[in-house]
């Protein structure tokens, strides 16, 4: 192997700027060049090919977001657009290509991958839907982010005694709010894996009012069976309860990662570098299990079916 590309791609997380480092130099400690791809799939398209030194990658650990760019393409998706990405790897001699971010992602690497391409993924999402992996890049980080955001956001609602519905992003997945909810300590957590029992959530609340509970946090996950505005107006119209709606948005995706999402992602972009010195077919996915990074095959990755822990919003209800 003597020429890898890397690129990230999708919806953008904190962390990926660490995991391109990794790959850099991790390929060049491995006497590989490295090309850095541009805006996704799209930028594989249009030819969007940067070499990367040591340099390159300095000063961008801390950095959130993906200083390569990124941006979901529909013409990748087309005939003509899959072939001209192929052309542009052969064009470039590219002989394997990282890939970071989720399950879209996932999926254009695999189709590379029958192509004939080397392929390894890495998981860089905050919404933690890939369930081959513990954890994927950036998701503690939006999880933090959360939690400072239901700091602040609980001070005034104390100050006025009314509640707030907290909706956080995650698309199909209810990881985000589940973590942020437990560990925030909301009253209640409201999650696409779980059916909405409105009149448990309304019971909860008016038992926290009746025993003096001054204001109340509600995390509203936005792939929930019920918006976040919906389950606010419901709430009012069958408790009487002051209550506002925050849709905390895309700032969840930003800012510098925390210190468990560079390690993640230096490890496994280190890890994936290490993979193309495999003379066999490479078509992996990156993870993490327990505290070992792991390589899977990619196919399997995608298929696995997801999950969740129901121990945790259990507990959440215990201790709320």
């Amino acid at each position: 192997m003597k020429k890898i590309a890397v690129l990230t791609s999708g919806g953008d997380a904190p962390g990926m700027n660490a995991a391109i480092r990794a790959v850099t130099r991790g390929a060049l400690y491995h006497k590989m060049s490295v090309y850095g791809i541009g805006r996704g799939f799209e930028g594989l398209i249009n030819g969007d090919f940067h070499e990367l030194e040591m340099s390159s990658v300095s000063d961008s650990m801390q950095r959130g977001g993906t200083w390569l760019k990124t941006a979901r393409s529909d013409r990748f998706m087309t005939p003509e657009g899959f072939q001209r990405a192929l052309d542009m790897l052969e064009t470039f001699e590219i002989e394997g290509l990282v890939i970071i971010g989720g399950d879209g992602s996932f999926r254009g690497g695999l189709e590379l991958s029958k192509a004939g391409i080397k392929v390894v993924a890495l998981p860089g999402t905050i919404d933690n839907d890939l369930s081959y992996t513990n954890y994927s890049i950036g998701f503690d980080t939006a999880v933090n982010t959360v939690l400072y955001a239901i700091g602040n956001i609980r001070d005034t609602s104390s100050s006025h005694e009314r509640g707030t519905v907290i909706e956080v992003m995650g698309r199909h997945s209810g990881a985000l709010a589940l973590y942020a909810g437990l560990t925030g300590g909301a009253e209640i957590i409201v999650i696409p894996e779980e059916t909405v029992d409105i009149n448990k959530i309304c019971k909860t609340l008016i038992q926290g009012k009746n025993r003096g509970k001054q204001h109340n946090i509600v995390i509203c996950a936005e792939g929930a069976a019920i918006t976040s505005s919906a389950l606010k107006d419901t709430i009012v119209e069958r408790t009487g309860l002051d209550m506002r709606l925050v849709i905390l948005g895309h700032i969840q995706r930003g800012g510098s990662p925390t210190a468990r999402d560079r390690m993640l992602a230096s490890r496994m972009g280190y890890k994936a570098a290490e993979l193309f010195l495999e003379e066999d077919k490479i078509c992996k996915a990156v993870g993490i299990q327990g505290e070992q990074i792991v390589a899977c095959d990619l196919e399997e990755a995608i298929g696995v079916k997801r999950t969740y822990d129901k121990s945790i919003i259990e507990l959440a209800e215990i201790i709320s």
